[in-house]
């Protein structure tokens, strides 16, 4: 028995499939508590986010482990088993470490898994099924996110459309916090640039949307203000920033908006982002001076070369991974060899004990005293030595030259 780790993930299931074995946030603390109560540690951590699955525990048999899943979710054995993966030791941890750090993730490098993995360990806690190596192994686990994402280039470069296009904006000013930002529509892509604009201090955004009450749905969140597309002329000469993404079939912003905006602007720079199939915004806007137009193929090839990036920075991120993980096991087995010796230092005290106990009685009722040390060394010596002298003929007489080279080293036989 060991650490082990069973998943499930957007690698090797469909979205049906996950979705069954997915475990729902009000049932996560229950669902931890009767992983933990089949474990013979009591240690268990869920990670269920709407890429994957995973089950940790502490000192269990996987096929223990993947039955208990099965049964909780009223899964067959047939349909769950093909798409499962399975780590133990040093992998299990290493596997964790991957995971959180973004080196599993659809997108490469993303940070959110991390602060998911984290929320699963509170709950955990909360459930009760942390013991004190689950506990070190998650804490070393964040260490250890934290320590790739600052020592190598994993999230530095934007993969996303929304984020791409709100990185392009923090390289042309100087600050965003000061920029007045229009966006048009209101969908998920629009929403999530909004989110990225707010974490980079923008305070003044204006949602321009066909249908306003999805607009002020969007905007109650980042304390935006709603607008129909209709009135986008009278917002767009104070927009610094213009980001679109509708599903209009025809340009929403034409040249000539977009020119007399400028013209009351007083030509001052505007960045407009193109990020909708088809276009949102008319390409001759590009031909305008202080306009500056990027669309979506701009963004593709900005990705595509932060990918690259980011492969590259991940290569150093799985050395780091791999170090860690093998120093935890070093831990693991540290404490494994305290445990040895205690157990060895107890089984001999106790040998000590009781034979000085028989001593002392002899002495008590008038024995020699010469003899009764005498007997006492004897009795102890062959006491103390009877194990490792079995051991050493074992190995004598089976011909492992191996074990009996290690016996005489622990043994201090081959001391110069």
């Amino acid at each position: 028995m060991s650490l082990v780790a069973i998943g499930i993930n957007h690698k090797t299931a469909t979205v049906d499939l996950r979705e069954k074995v997915a475990f729902a946030p009000d049932k996560i603390h229950d669902a931890m508590k009767s992983l933990a109560a089949i474990t013979p540690s009591g240690e268990a951590v869920i990670i269920s986010t709407c890429n994957r699955t995973e089950l940790y525990c502490n000192n269990s048999e996987a096929a223990d482990v993947v039955a208990w899943l099965e049964e909780y979710h009223q899964l067959s054995h047939e349909a769950v088993e093909p798409c499962l993966y399975q780590y133990q030791g040093q992998e299990a941890v290493k596997h964790l470490m991957r995971v959180s750090a973004g080196l599993d993730s659809l997108i490469l490098g993303e940070p959110q898994i991390l602060g998911q993995v984290k929320q699963s360990f509170v709950k955990a806690k909360e459930a009760g099924s942390v013991g004190s190596t689950m506990d070190k192994l998650f804490q070393n686990t964040f260490s250890v996110a934290k320590k790739i994402r600052t020592e190598t280039e994993i999230g530095a470069a934007a993969v996303s459309v929304a984020f791409a296009a709100v990185s392009m904006a923090k390289h042309i000013f100087s600050s965003l916090s000061t920029t007045q930002v229009l966006l048009v529509g209101a969908g998920e892509t629009i929403e999530l640039v909004a989110r990225h604009l707010k974490d980079n201090g923008v305070s003044t955004m204006v949602v321009a949307n066909r249908t306003i009450s999805r607009a002020e749905a969007m905007c109650e969140e980042f304390g935006a203000t709603a607008i129909t597309l209709e009135q986008i002329p009278d917002f767009l000469p104070k927009a610094d920033i213009v980001i679109s993404s509708t599903a209009s079939p025809l340009p929403i912003l034409g040249k000539g908006m977009v020119e007399k905006a400028l013209k009351q602007r007083r030509h001052q720079p505007m960045l407009l982002v193109d990020i909708a199939v088809p276009r949102d915004i008319e390409a001759e806007v590009a031909d305008l001076d202080d306009a500056f137009l990027y669309t979506v193929d701009d963004l593709q090839s900005i990705i595509e070369q932060n990918m690259a990036s980011r492969r590259e920075a991940a290569e150093q991120a799985e050395l780091i991974a791999d170090d860690q993980a093998h120093q935890f096991m070093e831990w693991i087995r540290s404490l494994e060899s305290v445990d040895s010796i205690r157990e060895y230092r107890t089984q001999s005290m106790a040998i000590k004990d009781e034979l000085v106990e028989r001593a002392v009685n002899k002495l008590a009722q008038g024995g020699n005293c010469e003899q009764v040390l005498l007997e006492l060394a004897n009795k102890l010596t062959n006491k103390l030595i009877h194990a490792p002298t079995q051991a050493l003929t074992a190995a004598s007489r089976q011909g492992d030259l191996n074990s009996l080279g290690q016996l005489r080293a622990v043994l201090g036989l081959d001391k110069d």
